[in-house]
């Protein structure tokens, strides 16, 4: 059967909608879509045709993507959706449906699979949700709807079904990691690496998974807690390694692979034996890993010996406390031991701060940045806490009434930047985005800190001096002034 993968547009920009923290990023980061990769080559590897549309980065406007869908006719249509988006989304597949009336509407992501029937309630006619991890729900539904057989026995869906919405229970989760398809060949077929940018890596770069999951608690984090239900599960490293060299045959000239598992790092061997095999196969294209602040030296200098480049770490805060009350696992002098094994094993750190936790004050504000500072990394990111359904931060956030709106459009600005509505005692939204704004300067506008930069990219132009000019050149407009937050009522829609 012919199916449609969209991943559909807001707000006319490069809305990053698999980002952890959807938006429109200031740096111009703007992921590849990889969960929908997975989903689109699952039902090309079952033997259905696929059209798969990437609207925020082809720059495909509403109009040019129904022309689009209404031209290839297809039976089954997957939409993507996030939390600031989700309005435009249900009224985008609202309006699929509307033109294409054959078509089962099945929508995905991290909001939809929290709040499944608060979605189909605002647009009826959608067919239904895919609940959580969606590779072999996907394949599934098509090979029943292919059939004309019923759905409803298919698991980890909710359904509209002639007005009544039904549950199905928990869907499949996917144990074997390396019988999913390579997003190496996913993307050749479909994507242009010309059309994403990572801010932390080398320009063009690509992105891949080598887990799904997480063992560790942190409160704030969504994809383990919505789509995988925290179960970790791993490639294999000689499927990871294999695909390496799949994007280097496909896209010769990409700078960086960026490895955007959740924690890459949660088995200190397991990254060992990835890094081996990289070196065995004699890997050539650097590359970027998110990792957790425990990773052991030795495997920090098999990283560095495999081709790894940077490494992606979330400090969160300098206050112990804070740490605690997220259920981080890591303390403030694990940060600091970390940061200095980077440092010996020659590894670039991307460090990543926020603010608005449970428990934040002035003064634990304070101690971020100037663990900030001790830390030293190659960049920094301050944020203000971006609380979405599904997780326990949210739920809680709830509880104490401290979400300013129940209105998801504003979790961004009016120009599709992160926002914050969370309002905590003597830190209400707004100081909590000024706070960011304001750590962000004191941060990169250090002489120390721009004398480094300059050092580097002139002895790096190509590289390191590439990937910096030209995330300053969408960063700097907004490095200079101040972030307008968007205002919302309790209750919103």
């Amino acid at each position: 059967m012919k199916a449609a993968v969209v991943n559909p547009p807001f707000m006319n920009g490069r809305f990053s909608r698999t980002s952890r923290s959807p938006a429109i990023n200031k740096s111009g980061t703007l992921y590849w879509p990889f969960w929908l990769a997975h989903g689109a080559g699952s039902l090309e590897g079952a033997g259905h045709e696929v059209l798969f549309l990437d609207c925020p980065a082809e720059d495909i406007n509403e109009r040019t993507m129904l022309q689009r869908l209404v031209q290839f006719d297809p039976e089954l249509t997957v939409m993507d959706t996030s939390t600031p988006s989700i309005y435009s989304d249900l009224r985008i597949a609202s309006m699929i449906k509307k033109y294409l009336p054959h078509t089962f509407v099945l929508l995905v992501g991290t909001h939809v699979s929290a709040l499944p029937v608060q979605c189909l309630k605002l647009a009826p006619s959608v067919n239904g949700i895919a609940v959580g991890e969606y590779d072999a729900t996907l394949v599934e539904v098509a090979e029943i709807l292919d059939g004309g057989g019923d759905l409803s026995g298919v698991p980890g869906l909710c359904l509209n079904i002639n007005g009544e919405l039904v549950d199905t229970g928990p869907g499949k989760m996917i144990d074997d990691l390396d019988s999913l398809p390579f997003l190496a060949d996913v993307y050749n077929r479909h994507l242009n690496p010309e059309n994403y940018f990572f801010a932390a890596a080398r320009f063009p770069s690509v992105m891949t998974i080598t887990s799904r999951g997480c063992p560790y608690k942190c409160s704030f984090c969504v994809w383990p807690q919505v789509m995988h239900r925290e179960s970790y599960r791993v490639r294999s490293a000689e499927h990871v390694a294999e695909e390496f060299g799949l994007f280097q045959e496909y896209f010769p000239g990409i700078q960086e692979i960026v490895i955007e598992d959740d924690t890459f790092s949660i088995d200190s061997r397991r990254v060992e034996e990835v890094s081996e095999v990289l070196i065995r196969n004699g890997n050539r294209i650097p590359w970027t890993a998110n990792v957790r602040a425990n990773l052991s030296l030795a495997a920090m200098r098999k990283m560095k010996a495999a081709g790894c480049r940077l490494i992606i770490v979330g400090y969160e805060s300098g206050s112990q406390e804070i740490l605690n009350a997220v259920s981080k696992g890591t303390t403030v002098e694990q940060n600091m031991e970390f940061a200095e094994r980077a440092g010996k094993a020659g590894l670039l750190v991307h460090g990543c701060f926020m603010a608005g936790n449970p428990g934040e004050t002035a003064e634990t504000l304070e101690q971020t940045f100037q663990m900030s500072l001790k830390l030293a990394p190659d960049t920094a990111q301050f944020f203000p806490i971006m609380a979405y359904p599904g997780t326990r931060l949210y739920d809680r956030y709830m509880t104490e009434g401290k979400l300013r709106t129940g209105n998801y459009d504003r979790w961004v600005t009016e120009e599709g930047l992160h926002n914050c509505v969370v309002d905590l005692p003597g830190l209400p939204s707004e100081t909590l985005v000024e706070w960011c704004d304001f750590a962000r300067k004191r941060f990169y506008l250090r002489p120390g800190y721009l004398l480094y930069k300059s050092v580097q990219s002139l002895r790096h132009p190509f590289t390191e001096g590439r990937r910096t000019l030209r995330a300053f050149g969408t960063f700097r407009k907004h490095l200079f002034r101040r972030s307008r937050v968007s205002s919302g009522e309790v209750g919103g829609k």
